[in-house]
């Protein structure tokens, strides 16, 4: 990172938080005028001048503004934007949202998608809390027709999971509800490794089912092995830079390849610690379809139990401070859940 100046510094979070605004080259003279500055607009053009030779903001047009490049909204948030907390009363009606979902998980992603939209003006981005080491914890088994069976599978924290399997032969109800609870209690707590050791004692049915259990636990370790949950896509594309449908496609691939999203998460989020911030702007070299984007990005729940990933995407044009802010302390409610679930 270049050595700013006090005036650069300030001049640059000026530029940026004007262009925040009103997506629009900005001027020295506008800058002087709406900021009240106490300098002149000659000696703003001229800062404005370093500032772009140091590659922080550029010039579209000869005649234009200024407006800021990827590097110069990277300074600002590293450098210059500093700890931005949300308004008291506006965690308070969050908090208070979340607190009459209850501890359904489904409604509190939901709701952690809405509320990241709504108060980041982007596209939100929840995984559901996944096991890092998954656990099983409940099991049902309920007749369909014929050979089909509906197989209901709790994990701790509270994951449900469920698939139709086809028996080789048609079984009871009664059996069906017997197998379930002697799995039930046999595995309850145990890893995909714990009750693979334990189908010595069990019938051909029991070992059939059990084998369908630790495919699914396998499944459900995987980095985005649940749903993930959007909103506020709306937002991103009435932007003026998503105007252009490349930029709008690329941003709809993030969201919508599983592979890309889980690349990206594997390679950002995955390590950090619970409840950091990572913001990734403009790609940072290695995403093309991010590169007219930005992104905001945390890691939720307890390390060892479950975790999942909150963020939002939106333009590079983006107000950082509110949004990391929104993100920080909506990953942090999520965690209580986390650890609310593990403990019940």
């Amino acid at each position: 990172m270049a050595n700013l100046t006090e005036r650069q510094k300030l001049i640059l979070a000026l530029v940026i938080r004007a262009y925040i605004e009103s997506a629009q080259p900005v001027g020295s003279a506008y800058l002087v005028q709406h900021f009240h500055l106490d300098f002149s607009s000659a000696t703003v053009r001229n800062e404005m001048q370093d500032l772009t030779e140091l590659g922080f903001l550029r010039q579209p047009h000869t005649s234009a503004g200024r407006v800021p490049t990827e590097e110069g909204y990277r300074y600002f948030v590293r450098q210059l934007m500093g700890h931005i907390e949300l308004p008291l009363a506006t965690k308070h009606t969050i908090a208070h949202q979340f607190y009459q979902a209850g501890h359904d998980v489904d409604r509190w992603m939901r709701l952690a998608a809405s509320v990241l939209a709504q108060h980041s003006q982007a596209v939100s981005l929840v995984t559901a809390p996944h096991s890092e080491q998954s656990r099983f914890k409940h099991l049902e088994l309920i007749g369909a027709r014929g050979r089909q069976v509906l197989m209901v599978m709790v994990l701790s924290g509270g994951d449900v999971r469920q698939q139709m399997l086809s028996l080789a032969e048609q079984v009871p109800q009664e059996k069906l509800s017997a197998t379930a609870a002697k799995i039930t209690a046999l595995c309850q707590g145990l890893t995909i490794d714990g009750i693979a050791g334990l189908t010595a004692q069990m019938d051909a049915l029991e070992k059939d089912v059990v084998q369908l259990v630790m495919d699914d636990l396998r499944r459900s370790q995987e980095i985005l092995g649940g749903e993930v949950y959007r909103d506020g896509l709306t937002h991103v594309l009435a932007e003026p830079e998503f105007a252009e449908m490349e930029v709008a496609r690329n941003a709809l691939r993030i969201l919508e390849e599983r592979s890309l999203l889980e690349d990206l998460l594997a390679r950002t989020i995955m390590h950090d610690s619970i409840g950091g911030v990572q913001v990734l702007i403009g790609g940072e070299g290695t995403w093309q379809e991010l590169r007219d984007c930005s992104m905001v990005l945390s890691r939720y729940g307890v390390p060892g139990l479950a975790t999942g990933t909150v963020g939002v995407l939106g333009p590079i044009r983006m107000a950082y401070g509110p949004t990391i802010s929104t993100v920080r302390y909506v990953a942090g409610l999520l965690s209580d859940l986390v650890v609310d679930l593990h403990s019940e």
